[in-house]
């Protein structure tokens, strides 16, 4: 195996990120911006696999001396890489450099098959149809001229790069990037109500890229705690963006984790035994208004996922509230979940469902967010907050915020402020507004009141005293703002797939 002679030089933040932004582009033109990230983040964690391995091996030498065996010195190494497998032996390849990466790539995950499965993804970097050689080498290129070794970047400048990209590529291609990515301030409020603890269980049933879960670790770290206390568990059903989500875990110092990849609704595998598995805090993002997510087998749930009754068929929002408050843990569990508005007031199957979940006690609190907040969506989201075991105080009765006016403005999104962000959180913890300003409005209401409006949960009826006739008019207006979006989602899909079939606009 040939080492890289490439010199180690501590990096400095921006130059990390430019290193990273100045792969992207070099695959522009025969990549959709889209797919960058399924190109990058693979070659970005072949580099970083080779320069650990290059580091650990130097410390095996200067620990054991030029006379140490490979089995000796397999103790000092995170990973197996097999010969032929280093990224100097990729980058030397003047000619069929896919063939080659594709095999050293598969050759690793072979070699670490509890750790390292299907971690790259599925690339065909053979094909230079899709990838032509030129553009391979100059996104290897990027990378060669930087070490990616503890010696010069750490696991918090590796992590802050790595969402700076992710950031970026949601911000040049809009949803379809924006899909697998949760804006920072969001999840960063979302595990403050969720107040993650050292020795928590931590799952994320549609983990993404693996943002909330880092969140997590990041938010027990900062309150004195060991994040490596954490049993971290995460589901995804896209190929790429699990693998993603592996990649992003290990480039932020975390290993203790399970990423599995698979339809939590068809074939949930975060499993004890048969049963779903139940954890101390629950946290997700979810696709909105998923069509065709398995309701024909939802009655008779094998996991008891049916408590309270069958989402429609046609949206899956309380398929995944459902699923997520199942495997909360009793006594102890919190479940957060982004999710649209429509969730508050939807009528029929959905009503039925919300108004079950309310008479169980479980949901603490409902938080209207700023609007325009997401890459994936413009309407209007909100977080809802459930404990297994609500205060006292809180007992048969619901919390009710309306953020909406704290935030930033943005051209593109809007974004919130670390004042913003604590803000909302200490409304949240202390059920009153703190900061004065008036850019919050809250109140706990007695279920009793909700069950006199119709289970209905929209935050206007009890934070702005609006009439039954203005909040329907609010709620007719969501709906239609929903069913556009969606009738653009299913336009752009039917586009796509006429320009696959050769029919050009």
């Amino acid at each position: 195996m040939t080492l890289s002679s490439t010199e180690a030089g501590h990096l400095t933040q921006q130059q990390l990120e430019s290193t990273l932004w100045a792969a992207a582009n070099a695959l522009r033109g025969p990549v959709d911006p889209g797919d960058f990230k399924a190109y990058v983040f693979p070659v970005l964690f072949f580099k970083w696999i080779s320069d650990n391995w290059d580091h650990e091996h130097a410390e095996a030498v200067d620990a054991l001396g030029e006379d140490i065996t490979a089995e000796v010195e397999a103790e000092f190494h995170t990973f197996t890489l097999p010969d032929g497998c280093h990224w100097a032996d990729v980058i030397g390849t003047a000619q069929n450099t896919g063939v080659k990466l594709d095999w050293a790539l598969q050759r690793i995950q072979t070699a670490n098959p509890d750790t390292l499965r299907g971690v790259f993804g599925d690339v065909q970097w053979a094909n230079t149809e899709r990838l032509p050689q030129s553009a391979l080498m100059a996104l290897l290129n990027t990378f060669q001229g930087v070490r990616l070794d503890p010696d010069s970047v750490n696991g918090d400048m590796l992590g802050s790069a790595y969402e700076y990209l992710l950031r970026e590529f949601a911000e040049a291609s809009g949803k379809k990037a924006g899909e697998f990515f949760t804006p920072r301030h969001v999840v960063h409020l979302l595990v403050q109500l969720l107040d993650p603890r050292p020795g928590d269980e931590i799952a994320d049933p549609a983990c993404g890229s693996g943002g909330m879960l880092i969140e997590t670790a990041l938010a027990v770290r900062e309150a004195g705690g060991n994040p490596n206390t954490l049993r971290l568990n995460g589901q995804e059903i896209n190929l790429t963006t699990s693998a993603i989500a592996k990649m992003n875990l290990y480039l932020h110092d975390l290993e203790d984790f399970t990423i599995v990849r698979g339809d939590t609704f068809r074939e949930p595998k975060l499993l004890y035994g048969a049963r779903l598995k139940r954890f101390d805090v629950v946290i997700a993002n979810p696709p909105f208004s998923l069509q065709n997510w398995g309701a024909d087998t939802w009655a008779t749930d094998p996991y008891g996922r049916s408590t309270f009754g069958v989402p429609p068929a046609n949206n899956g929002d309380f398929a995944w509230i459902e699923h997520m408050l199942t495997t909360m843990k009793p006594g102890t569990g919190r479940v957060g979940v982004v999710m649209p508005h429509g969730v508050l007031f939807r009528g029929q199957g959905a009503g039925k469902i919300r108004e079950e979940i309310l008479k169980s006690d479980l949901l603490e609190a409902v938080i209207g967010l700023p609007n325009n907040l997401f890459y994936s969506t413009s309407i209007p989201v909100c977080l809802l907050i459930f404990r297994a075991t609500k205060p006292l105080d809180r007992a048969g009765r619901v919390l009710m915020v309306d953020a909406s006016k704290r935030f930033v403005p943005g051209k593109n999104q809007n974004t919130m402020s670390e004042d913003d962000v604590e803000a909302i959180s200490a409304a949240y913890h202390r059920g009153e507004d703190v900061d004065g300003e008036g850019g919050l409005s809250l109140r706990l209401v007695d279920l009793d009141e909700i069950a006199g409006n119709g289970y209905d949960l929209n935050i206007g009826r009890y934070l702005r005293a609006e009439t039954a006739a203005e909040a329907n008019v609010e709620e007719a207006l969501l709906a239609y703002q929903e069913a556009r979006e969606k009738l653009a989602t299913a336009e752009s899909v039917l586009a796509e797939k006429l320009k696959a079939a050769g029919f050009n606009a």
